[in-house]
């Protein structure tokens, strides 16, 4: 998706200013979202790549303009909505007007802290073997999808090393998507900063890292 979220390489933001000491919530109900947002998705009614593209479907100006955390509190509130977990009314009114649906876990207050370093790790098995090894060049498919992807607007079409292989992992477009997991392999691969933006940069490099169907090998002629 060519959302708002897609920020890297474009211009006109200012600078990032980094808080010293920064705490990790601003007002108390950052923290509230946080907690709920991750009760929620441990209930298994989607998966962490739903919840992204939930985040990045807002509309541009919403987006742009709101905090960390509304940002979250929006995507939340369209994933109970398109689950049937919450109507527009509950949420609007924070109170209840009909039983509670069923969900296929809960996560407990007791179960929190080893839920959370514990993790959820998404290798999975390879179907195939890697198409590409350490090495090779390639180049960033130029894609343009609807829905959501990984693969950031500044490296597609543009022309990469591999400098790294990481096993097959779930594929976050078709988990998205509700398409099931469909492990790709999943590569690191450098971009030199000229490659990307031309001789106008003061960066050296940039690493990204690419599921294999967002890659090719350079066509003849690429630019």
């Amino acid at each position: 998706m060519n959302g708002a979220q897609d920020l890297g390489g474009m211009q006109a933001f200012g600078p990032i200013r980094v808080e010293a000491d920064a705490a990790l919530f601003h007002a108390d109900w950052e923290r509230r979202v946080l907690a709920i947002t991750l009760a929620m998705g441990a209930a298994g009614k989607w998966n962490i790549d739903t919840s992204r593209a939930a985040r990045e479907s807002l509309p541009p100006a919403q987006y742009l303009s709101s905090s960390y955390y509304q940002i979250w509190f929006e995507g939340l509130k369209k994933l109970l909505l398109s689950t049937g977990l919450a109507t527009a009314e509950e949420i609007r009114t924070g109170e209840s007007k009909s039983a509670a649906a069923p969900v296929p876990r809960v996560l407990r207050a007791d179960e929190v802290a080893a839920a959370l370093l514990r993790g959820s790790s998404v290798n999975r098995p390879a179907a195939a073997s890697a198409r590409f090894k350490v090495g090779d060049r390639v180049q960033a498919r130029q894609l343009n999808p609807s829905t959501h992807t990984r693969l950031p607007r500044y490296c597609r079409g543009r022309r990469g090393c591999i400098v790294a292989v990481h096993g097959a992992h779930v594929f976050p477009d078709a988990n998205a998507a509700g398409l099931g997991e469909q492990p790709q392999w999943l590569y690191t691969v450098r971009f030199d900063a000229s490659e990307l933006w031309g001789p106008d940069t003061t960066a050296a490099s940039v690493c990204v890292d690419c599921w294999e169907p967002y890659l090719d090998y350079p066509h003849a002629g690429s630019v």
